[in-house]
């Protein structure tokens, strides 16, 4: 009896060491999420690459070898976003997420006028007043409604083969990420 209560006690006392030692790790693993990094890589509304393709090391690790990927980080309390890419590329994904990095929205070249990557993400309110009175130049971009303050927006391109790298690159080194007054 004395040894399982002997037992006992030490588990307690290691469980209690090994959750202490967890909640002081947690802001050493918090801090290195996407949203940390792309921000010490660079400022708001300014395209990012995220690949290794562009230099350096990456801002973040890319599952798949044959995407190309780049963001921005955006806070919609500034106003809308509007996110442009010129040029045409075997096919492109964006996805919107929250500062948490939670996937908000996401959509292709098939859902683009003429696949061009022309998008303004804003608030539900921000939405309301847009379409009081739409801007001609609005009419062919994607809008994407998103009920959060501060966000990231991806763009990944598809490179089939070497020979679609310089192609793929100047897409998204000339895409851009702008604050809008409308």
């Amino acid at each position: 009896m004395r040894r399982l209560l002997h037992a006992i006690l030490i588990g307690l006392l290691g469980a209690g060491i090994v959750h202490i030692i967890v909640l002081l790790l947690v802001p050493e693993f918090t801090e290195r999420n996407a949203w940390s990094r792309l921000a010490m890589a660079s400022n708001l509304y300014r395209m990012t690459r995220l690949d290794a393709e562009a230099g350096g090391t990456p801002v973040v690790k890319s599952v798949d070898p044959l995407f190309y990927a780049a963001a921005c980080r955006f806070d919609l309390s500034d106003g809308m976003v509007r996110v442009k890419a010129p040029g045409n590329v075997p096919f492109w994904s964006v996805s919107v997420y929250d500062r948490s990095g939670h996937n908000i929205y996401s959509f292709n070249d098939h859902s683009a006028t003429g696949r061009v990557l022309d998008s303004i993400v804003l608030t539900p309110a921000q939405m309301i007043e847009i379409r009081k009175d739409l801007p001609e130049e609005l009419q062919g971009a994607i809008f994407v409604e998103a009920p959060i303050g501060e966000g990231m927006f991806v763009i990944r391109s598809f490179v089939p083969d070497d020979s679609w790298k310089p192609t793929v690159s100047r897409f998204l080194e000339q895409s851009s990420c702008e604050l809008q007054d409308y």
